[in-house]
């Protein structure tokens, strides 16, 4: 048996999943044609702050969160006809969430490449 990396797994998921830039991401946002989404935990987000108009849903409670029975949907906080756009610190858990998305059945979902830190060199605005 061969246990997969984190990084295995990051790679495999880059592979099947829509990557967008920073400057895409804003674009879908300026226009209200999206969802935007910080899986980042709540620790990195007191730290760094988060981008205005996202909706923090931290890594681990993405699936919870994102069902369609959910709050969130719900009460149309997500709208699952938009494009739904994930980012983390980095990249890499936002690659892994948005491969999980598209397995509950998310036909729009990407994320963006960088992550938050490619966000704070963008046209995004940062709130602490």
């Amino acid at each position: 048996m061969t246990i997969k990396t984190a990084q295995t797994l990051v790679s495999e998921a880059m592979n099947e999943i829509k990557t967008i830039s920073s400057d895409d991401a804003f674009k879908l946002l300026e226009e209200n044609n999206c969802n935007l989404i910080d899986i980042r935990d709540s620790n990195e987000l007191k730290i760094t702050g988060t981008v205005e108009n996202s909706v923090n849903i931290p890594r681990g409670l993405l699936e919870f969160k994102m069902d369609p029975n959910g709050e969130l949907i719900q009460n149309g906080i997500i709208d699952p006809k938009k494009e739904t756009v994930l980012f983390c610190a980095a990249g890499g858990r936002s690659a892994l969430a948005t491969k999980t998305l598209i397995e509950m059945g998310y036909k729009k979902v990407c994320h963006i490449a960088g992550g938050f830190s490619a966000l704070q060199n963008s046209k995004f605005k940062i709130k602490k």
